[in-house]
């Protein structure tokens, strides 16, 4: 898709209250889409739709709580009724959560699941058949992150749901390349970038340490407006996977492939944080 078929397409994109989906808005908006806004808290999310606004961009903005079923159908509701058809999908909402498996409070690992994993198959459901009913070619992008491809301790709960969320966007691609060739599929692979994420992280006294570790590494990664420019050039050349850091992701997906081609265990080519 070149980036001039957007212009005047919609983008709807979860998790736009801030980080990469806040990105993602602004660099959509300078393509000339319109804008489909939705995110958890309703305070980030009009901050955002309020300053893209000032600049003229066509926004709506619907918070929205990508674990429930049917605030998702509302989204898409509430999308093709504004705009009347969509162009592209950012299932982007994500959350983080560190600490030893065990310790993990069972409200959080299902929260992390419920968002990173089952908030996209929501988007997918709510979506994809409308987006298949209409001729004209249109993406679907998951938020997968290096994650998806490497196993990292103390991260469980985000490096399951990851990796669920790659399985997922491999078996949607094969389905939409069967049923509805029109729709592009990729999976954004993005590793160190300077969001909030480990900001919103619930630490306990279990798990101070290592938010501690990864909330000082990715402020010094890339900033979410590079990494927005980056998906979106992955974007005009239809690639599935689109990075923002190629060797790092090169380099994790790498030792995995060696863990699981020779059946190696998990500490075989594991060296600290990965």
């Amino acid at each position: 898709m070149k980036l001039e078929e957007l212009r005047g397409g919609t983008a709807v994109i979860t998790g736009a209250g801030s980080g990469i989906g806040e990105a993602l808005a602004h660099e959509a908006a300078s393509l000339g889409m319109n804008l489909v806004l939705a995110d958890i808290s309703a305070e980030r999310l009009d901050a955002v739709a309020v300053n893209l606004r000032a600049d003229g961009h066509r926004v709506l903005a619907v918070p929205t709580d990508v674990r429930v079923a049917a605030q998702v159908d509302a989204l898409a509701d509430a999308a093709y009724a504004e705009f009347g058809s969509v162009a592209l999908l950012a299932n982007n909402a994500g959350l983080e959560s560190v600490g030893y498996t065990w310790d993990i409070p069972a409200d959080e690992w299902q929260r992390v699941i419920d968002v990173n994993l089952t908030g996209v198959f929501h988007g997918i459901r709510s979506f994809i058949p409308r987006m298949g009913a209409d001729p004209q070619h249109s993406h679907l992008v998951n938020t997968v992150s290096v994650g998806g491809v490497s196993i990292t301790p103390r991260m469980t709960a985000y490096a399951a749901s990851k990796h669920g969320v790659q399985a997922l966007s491999e078996c949607v691609y094969l389905e939409c390349a069967e049923k509805f060739p029109q729709i592009q599929v990729s999976v954004f692979s993005p590793a160190q970038v300077a969001t909030r994420i480990f900001d919103d992280v619930e630490v306990r006294h279990d798990s101070d340490e290592d938010a501690e570790f990864w909330r000082e590494n990715i402020r010094g990664g890339m900033t979410p407006q590079t990494a927005a420019k980056l998906y979106f050039d992955g974007l005009s050349r239809d690639e599935f996977w689109i990075l923002t850091h190629p060797e790092a992701f090169e380099r994790l997906a790498g030792k995995r492939a060696k863990v699981l081609a020779g059946k190696l265990r998990p500490d075989a080519v594991f060296d600290g944080r990965n």
